[in-house]
């Protein structure tokens, strides 16, 4: 379990593409890899996955043929930058919300414009998630946190502070860039819960 709270900007510094077998990505970052288990889970720009091996300033990672082609990790290349998130320990502090690492679609940046301080971004969700993106309510993408504004249709605003955007990889997006997408799970269950009346 996540909170969407990013504690590193990573970068990809060796990715090595598997015939009909895993993808291997090796990730740079700023993490002291002594305290990192083989085995342990790192969100990666919202997706879950697990540390298979590290080095002095580097994790390495596989993602399956299904993730890459259900998450943005498809088109990671060497340079990439992603934003990670370290697995939630008991006493931890929740500053976000409850994520849990598993990406249910792709959003793509449809305009970013310049809101005092911050940048307004608009997305636009996949069809089936459209439903689950309510205002005020929370979304998680590429790992981040975040507080929805607006919603029409399939799309929606939220609002990214400087912090945010030299914090994580938002201060790089532009119109058209794929990001991960987690809805909210409290919407996802009472979307469940309405379903069965």
């Amino acid at each position: 379990m996540f909170t969407g709270i990013v504690t590193d900007l990573g970068e990809v510094r060796k990715v090595i593409r598997g015939e009909g077998r895993e993808t291997r990505f090796e990730i740079a970052s700023h993490y002291d890899t002594a305290t990192i288990e083989i085995g342990a889970s790192i969100a990666h720009n919202g997706a879950c996955l697990t540390v298979i091996e590290t080095g002095p300033d580097w994790h390495a990672i596989e993602a399956s043929a299904e993730t890459l082609s259900k998450t943005s990790l498809g088109g990671w290349t060497e340079g990439t930058r992603i934003n990670l998130e370290r697995a939630l320990k008991v006493g931890d502090e929740l500053g976000g919300h409850i994520v849990s690492g598993h990406v249910d679609g792709i959003a793509t940046v449809v305009d970013i414009r310049p809101d005092n301080q911050s940048l307004r971004f608009t997305f636009e969700t996949p069809v089936d998630l459209a439903k689950f993106v309510a205002p005020k309510g929370s979304v998680a993408l590429d790992g981040v946190s975040l507080t929805v504004n607006e919603v029409e249709g399939r799309r929606f605003g939220v609002n990214i502070i400087p912090h945010t955007q030299s914090a994580t990889t938002f201060g790089t997006l532009k119109p058209g860039d794929a990001v991960n997408m987690e809805i909210d799970m409290l919407a996802r269950y009472v979307a469940r819960l309405l379903e069965r009346d």
